[in-house]
């Protein structure tokens, strides 16, 4: 019975996601953040069952692996080659500086806890999730710049903030002491190793996938890929997260110019993967919100108190960084670094939500020491951790949109349409001297050379966004059943406009995500054809 209420639970929330999502279009607000409120609404109802308590373990290796593989589709690795020193100083650094915060603040809140506990806690609530950055900030007017600058923090902060918290626990629990040493051989050995099974698991995918014909087999391949990834390396004691992402980042990069067609399949199939999984996700953060109050009992006041001096500390840290990262950032002449004005600095500090690696950690700690006792002060690590998760996450998500509208940073959207439009000049560009070519090649008349001219000339409004009238489809139409020389002429124009941009995307300072609207666009043009 508890198995079909849990499954009943599941196919709800993803219902409700589904049915949000048009809700939080309709109030412009992020639909996660309407997720969790939700959640949290049906597990406080006194008298429903317990039947949505999900394994701790199982919420990172179920939820985290897609996820992140979605996310890290959207960038590239000339994105994190341009802005290293900025990953490095938010995924690295800040992560250290919140968990030394956060410890120090509750080792003086709660007497007697061990240090250890204290920056396992520190642990749990340093990273912001880049899923919950997507899910929330990718819902509103921000620069898709700043969004990336996120994304890339989000995506290997997890990494630093997990071997903290491991080193950390199995410290409290053995009862031996933290070494700063063993802590930093373990992470560097951790990453090499995730980045070496990442990119070997992708050239294998690849092989593979040069071998399979069928288009939905390769689709599948790469839903299963995350997840075997991820297990994978876990296995080996490597960074699961790390590995996830370079895997993703060296098949985006691998792909070809030719795979239009899969690409609309893989890109459709994604985005409802990531809509389910991303809801059922909130949605049970939520509803674990009611285990959570349980266990602090009488507490729960003094409890929350504490929490709240955390979230505190938390926001403080993390504005105090931003501001510290402009003005040193706005001294030098790195375009790719941000924050690069006071605006930024302040939408980069709002958005350090915290997501699924608060809540996992959370509730993955043990229960018992290796001497049997309980683990010390576990409910208040506990709940202090989710009010964190929970603050930073509705807080700038219901607050997000009136931000930027003062901030006024949305008006850097005329700015993102130039870099579109680049690309699209450089496709169109690659598109009509592949035509020329091949008008002098297969030696067709100059009134065909003239119309096929003027088709690639009309890509570049196509490009643009704008929608072919009936009338040019039809004209499309009949000239290709008329002369199949014209349509293989227009493939190859619209080939080398591919294989364009897609070496656009993979050079600095090119936002993939701008890229990536142009190669769509260009792909379902060569479905037509074909």
């Amino acid at each position: 019975m508890v198995r079909v209420e849990m499954l009943l639970v599941v196919v709800g929330l993803m219902l409700a996601a589904v049915v949000l999502v048009g809700v939080g279009e309709q109030l412009r607000l992020p639909w996660p953040a309407l997720m969790v409120v939700l959640g949290a609404t049906v597990a406080l109802v006194p008298g429903l069952p317990d039947a949505f308590v999900v394994d701790p373990e199982l919420i990172l290796p179920l939820f985290l692996p897609p996820l992140l593989f979605a996310t890290a589709q959207r960038t590239s690795w000339a994105v994190f080659r341009a802005r290293w020193r900025t990953i490095a100083l938010l995924a690295a650094a800040l992560v250290l500086v919140t968990v030394t915060a956060v410890a120090g603040t509750v080792w003086v809140l709660v007497p007697g806890i061990a240090v250890t506990a204290a920056i396992a806690l520190g642990a749990m609530v340093a990273p912001p999730d880049p899923v919950a950055v997507e899910a929330v900030a990718g819902q509103t007017p921000i620069p898709r710049r700043m969004i990336s600058v996120l994304q890339s923090e989000g995506l290997f902060n997890d990494a630093t903030a997990l071997v903290i918290f491991q080193t950390a626990v199995l410290a409290t629990v053995s009862g031996d002491e933290l070494s700063p040493l063993a802590l930093g051989t373990r992470f560097v050995a951790g990453a090499v190793a995730a980045v070496l099974l990442g990119l070997a698991v992708a050239w294998l995918a690849r092989t593979v996938l040069g071998r399979l014909t069928d288009s939905t087999g390769r689709s599948a391949l790469t839903l299963v890929l995350p997840f075997a990834t991820y297990l994978a390396a876990e296995e080996i004691h490597a960074s699961g997260v790390i590995a996830v992402v370079v895997l993703a980042l060296q098949l985006r990069a691998g792909a070809d110019a030719d795979e239009a067609a899969e690409r609309i399949t893989q890109s459709s199939l994604w985005n409802v993967v990531e809509l389910l999984v991303t809801g059922i996700a909130f949605g049970l953060i939520g509803l674990d919100l009611r285990q959570v109050v349980a266990a602090a009992g009488d507490e729960l006041p003094r409890m929350l108190g504490h929490a709240a001096l955390v979230c505190l500390v938390v926001v403080v840290v993390r504005t105090v960084w931003m501001v510290a990262a402009w003005r040193v950032v706005r001294r030098t002449d790195d375009v790719s670094a941000a924050p690069r004005t006071g605006r930024e600095a302040v939408l980069l500090a709002w958005c350090g939500m915290r997501g699924l690696a608060t809540l996992a950690l959370a509730l993955s700690l043990p229960t018992t020491l290796a001497t049997g006792e309980p683990f010390p002060y576990r409910a208040e690590l506990v709940l202090i951790a989710v009010s964190v998760l929970v603050v930073t996450l509705l807080v700038p998500g219901f607050t997000l949109p009136l931000l930027v509208r003062a901030l006024g940073v949305d008006d850097e959207a005329e700015a993102e349409e130039r870099a579109e439009r680049e690309i699209v000049l450089r496709a169109r560009r690659a598109a009509m001297a592949t035509m020329e070519f091949e008008q002098k090649v297969r030696d067709l008349p100059e009134e065909v050379g003239a119309r096929m001219r003027d088709r690639v000339e009309r890509l570049e409004a196509v490009l643009s966004g704008e929608t072919p009238s009936d009338e040019e489809r039809k004209q499309f139409a009949t000239m290709k059943a008329v002369r199949g020389q014209i349509a293989d002429a227009q493939a190859s124009a619209l080939a080398a406009a591919r294989t364009e941009v897609l070496a656009a995307r993979r050079e600095p300072g090119v936002d993939p995500h701008a890229a990536d609207r142009v190669l769509r666009r260009l792909d379902l043009r060569t479905v037509l054809l074909d």
